[in-house]
């Protein structure tokens, strides 16, 4: 039986429920046995660094999914020197968890425009499954912007592993605002991230 797992990257500054919610859609939609959750030192493609240290984002993420036995959090990119790759963290997580496991690699709508600038992207393409993150509500993301850039087959692939996931007006931009305001984001956050977030005093000043 094949192993199916999800790789889901991302800053995580701070987790919040919108993340934890599209990764269990999409676990139900692929039929995966793990969900990885893979926090980023820094995209290669933004100068922006994270605000929590690399330990605190680890644990408000070993908070969120406390409840949920096939999560699984990886510090790959953490440990990897910059810039760091996504290609590389496919490949790593290829030879952990065998040549037989399917990998599917979950990204937003709003990094398909960028997405063969990616490096390597035609590797990439060929060693896992990217699947297009499309909220409901809005617009199905344009496949064929994609024309001339990536062959015809990886944009078909690319249009055939989109999913559909709730909508989910959050961000952690939002978020970090609202503790910076000291504001209500009880609504947003796990309670357990939350009270990590008070007591480490997380986000109450930002450059």
């Amino acid at each position: 039986m094949t192993n199916k797992i999800i790789l889901f990257g991302g800053t995580f500054d701070p987790v919040h429920k919108g993340h934890i919610e599209v990764a269990l859609c999409a676990r139900q939609k692929i039929g995966a046995d793990k969900i990885i959750l893979i926090p980023a030192r820094r995209s290669p493609h933004k100068q922006n660094q994270p605000v929590a240290s690399d330990i605190d984002r680890i644990t408000m993420l070993q908070l969120a999914v406390k409840d949920y036995e096939y999560f699984q959090i990886s510090n790959v990119e953490l440990n990897r020197a910059e810039p760091s790759y996504t290609i590389d963290t496919i490949r790593q997580m290829r030879k952990k968890f065998g040549q037989d496991c399917e990998l599917y690699l979950l990204i937003g709508a709003d990094m398909l425009r960028d997405l063969p600038l990616w490096h390597k992207i035609n590797n990439l393409l060929e060693e896992c499954n990217i699947c297009v993150m499309n909220r409901g509500g809005y617009e199905k993301p344009d496949f064929d912007n994609l024309r001339g850039k990536l062959s015809p087959e990886k944009i078909e692939n690319l249009r055939n592993n989109m999913i559909e996931t709730p909508m989910i007006e959050i961000s952690s931009t939002e978020i970090r605002q609202a503790l910076l305001n000291n504001t209500d984001a009880s609504r947003l956050l796990d309670p357990k991230v939350l009270d990590y977030i008070k007591r480490r005093r997380l986000y109450c000043e930002m450059d």
